[in-house]
C-alpha cells in the first residue's frame, strides 16, 4: 500500500513541477477539505482548492522549487496519511526566487478502486508573541 501512495505523491509532485493545474487536482476526492498555509482558513471542494492552486501558479510565474524531504506513509486497506517537509517556491513576477520549509500532512482514501488525497494540511511554524510566520528554519 505504502508503495502506491509513494507513487501518487511523485506523480502529484511531478504535477505541480509542471503547473499542470488539472492533473494537480486529479490526485483530489471531489469533497476535499485542504488546510493550506496561504489565504484562507481551508478550502472545500475540487473546485475551490483548483481556484487556489491556480493563484498559487500565477504568484509563482517562473521555475518552481519543490523538494520533499523525510517522506513518511502510514497505509491500510483503504485509507492512508503521508507527512513530510516541502522546500518549496519559486520566481516572482520580479524574477526573484523566495523559498520556505513547509510542514505537509495528507490523507488518502480508496475511492471506487483509486487513491485520492481527501485532507491535505500545510503550515508554517510562526512565532507566538510576535505573530511572525517562521519562514527561515530549516530541518
Amino acid at each position: 500500500m505504502s508503495s502506491a501512495i509513494n507513487t501518487l505523491i511523485e506523480q502529484w509532485k511531478q504535477a505541480v513541477v509542471a503547473k499542470d493545474i488539472e492533473r494537480i487536482v486529479s490526485f483530489y476526492a471531489d469533497d476535499i477539505v485542504a488546510f493550506d498555509a496561504v489565504n484562507a482558513l481551508q478550502f472545500k471542494g475540487k473546485n475551490a482548492y483548483r481556484a487556489h492552486w491556480q493563484a498559487c501558479m500565477e504568484c509563482c510565474p517562473g521555475a518552481g522549487i519543490f523538494e520533499f524531504h523525510e517522506l513518511h506513509i502510514v497505509a491500510a486497506d483503504n485509507s492512508a496519511f503521508a507527512h513530510w517537509l516541502a522546500h518549496c517556491g519559486g520566481a516572482g513576477p520580479d524574477g526573484v526566487v523566495k523559498t520556505c520549509w513547509m510542514r505537509v500532512t495528507a490523507g488518502y482514501q480508496r475511492i471506487e478502486g483509486q487513491w485520492k488525497v481527501v485532507h491535505e494540511h500545510w503550515s508554517a511554524p510562526f512565532d507566538m508573541e510576535s505573530g511572525v510566520g517562521l519562514f527561515d528554519l530549516k530541518p
